[in-house]
């Protein structure tokens, strides 16, 4: 194979806000860098994939770039559903490409199965899986078939959570006792697509935006999660559907620590940030205690806006982030660039596909896997299966009322009611 050889075709299934706020512009980019060459796009039914195309951030950014749509949103009713599109589709890629799954997150398994059965690399918004024979299955038949599949934890890129993670394993800030986090997201969620999936049957607030806390613990000191519990306040979209809107977790680690975090749909509309988010740990050291703070929401950013001036935007008053991802001129004529930690999550991942992919061999392939596994810097089934377990254990409490469930490890890890 030849060693320099790239991604010829990538296929990104769903066409919501992730699609259109990362996904979509961060690809773009590598596709201008010339590390992917064709990008498809395939959602449920035309409506997103029209406005992803007529996105006018996206155009300014990106002035010559452009995706195959499916469905073709200029031959078909906009609201029409094709839910197997997806499928017909991979059977047309041709093997060794690249699928990125983001769509809601009960959807992911079947997709993701479907996918690697048509040797695809593989990447996916998280949680990877809601549970841990699923996530077992996958990472089983990936590695069988020497394929990439990859989870878009991108706070693993975040700078902070990187310089972290080194310092922690170093031994700088002792032993992690106890921690808070949060992460409320906006209340335009409420009538969003949100109130189509992310309801109680299917999910809840801790296990879409929760896990990103429970995964940082881990990748910043090493530790697995040993018993969960949420408890869930149910709430009704303007829909009528009901979903655990906010939630309050409870996570206990291997040595003794204990982590709490508050998830919910709740951060009002007209506040500055885009959401409140941060990470608060507290460690015990030889001779004093340590701390680790993430301010996630606010990075030194206060922008106050012409409010006279015709395109200004909607909020005047505004505190936002510039690390997640933004588009901003660099220089030259083809457009905005990609920064931020988000973008570097989808490239780093991208690239973990490239690396399998010039792999000569099955047996070589399954070395590097393990290598990346190993590494432990790209979040794989192999190194971030915990977070499958809290996500279970979590959803066996919340639908308790909150009672804790344990996380027991061994030859065949499984949760159960304390």
């Amino acid at each position: 194979m030849n060693s320099n050889e790239n991604i010829k075709n990538v296929l990104i299934v769903g066409g919501g806000m992730i699609t259109n706020d990362l996904i979509l512009p961060a690809v773009y980019h590598l596709q201008r860098l010339g590390k992917v060459k064709n990008i498809s796009v395939c959602a449920l039914n035309g409506k997103p994939l029209k406005e992803l195309a007529e996105n006018d951030t996206i155009k300014t950014a990106f002035p010559n770039s452009s995706f195959t749509p499916y469905p073709d949103y200029n031959s078909v009713d906009l609201n029409e559903m094709f839910p197997e599109l997806y499928k017909d589709v991979l059977s047309k890629m041709g093997p060794d490409n690249l699928v990125i799954v983001a769509t809601p997150d009960q959807t992911h398994y079947q997709i993701i199965k479907d996918s690697l059965a048509a040797d695809q690399h593989t990447i996916t918004v998280k949680p990877l899986v809601l549970k841990y024979s699923e996530a077992i299955e996958l990472e089983d038949l990936a590695k069988n078939k020497g394929l990439f599949l990859g989870v878009e934890y991108h706070k693993r890129m975040d700078d902070r959570a990187l310089m972290a993670r080194q310092h922690y394993r170093e031994g700088h800030f002792g032993e992690f006792r106890i921690a808070q986090a949060l992460m409320i997201e906006p209340y335009y969620y409420m009538d969003s697509n949100f109130q189509n999936w992310c309801v109680c049957e299917n999910t809840d607030m801790f296990a879409y935006v929760g896990c990103h806390y429970v995964d940082q613990i881990h990748f910043i000191t090493g530790l697995l999660p040993v018993e969960v519990s949420v408890y869930g306040i149910k709430d009704k979209y303007p829909n009528g559907r009901e979903g655990f809107l906010w939630t309050d977790a409870r996570v206990l680690w291997n040595n003794g620590a204990s982590l709490s975090v508050i998830d919910a749909i709740g951060y009002p509309d007209i506040a500055p940030g885009g959401n409140a988010q941060g990470l608060k740990m507290f460690c015990k050291g030889e001779n004093d205690a340590c701390m680790i703070f993430h301010e996630d929401q606010y990075r030194g950013v206060k922008y106050s806006f012409d409010p006279d001036f015709k395109n200004s935007p909607d909020k005047k008053y505004q505190e936002p982030s510039p690390d997640f991802m933004k588009l901003v001129y660099r220089g030259g004529n083809d457009g905005l660039e990609p920064v931020g930690y988000g973008y570097r999550s989808i490239e780093k991942l991208v690239e973990g596909a490239i690396r399998i992919k010039q792999c000569d061999s099955l047996e070589n392939r399954k070395k590097e896997l393990n290598t990346i596994d190993e590494e432990g810097i790209l979040a794989t089934p192999k190194n971030s299966f915990y977070n499958e377990l809290v996500i279970e254990a979590g959803r066996l409490s919340i639908l308790n009322d909150g009672k804790p469930a344990v996380i027991e490890y061994g030859d065949n890890p499984s949760v159960r009611l304390k």
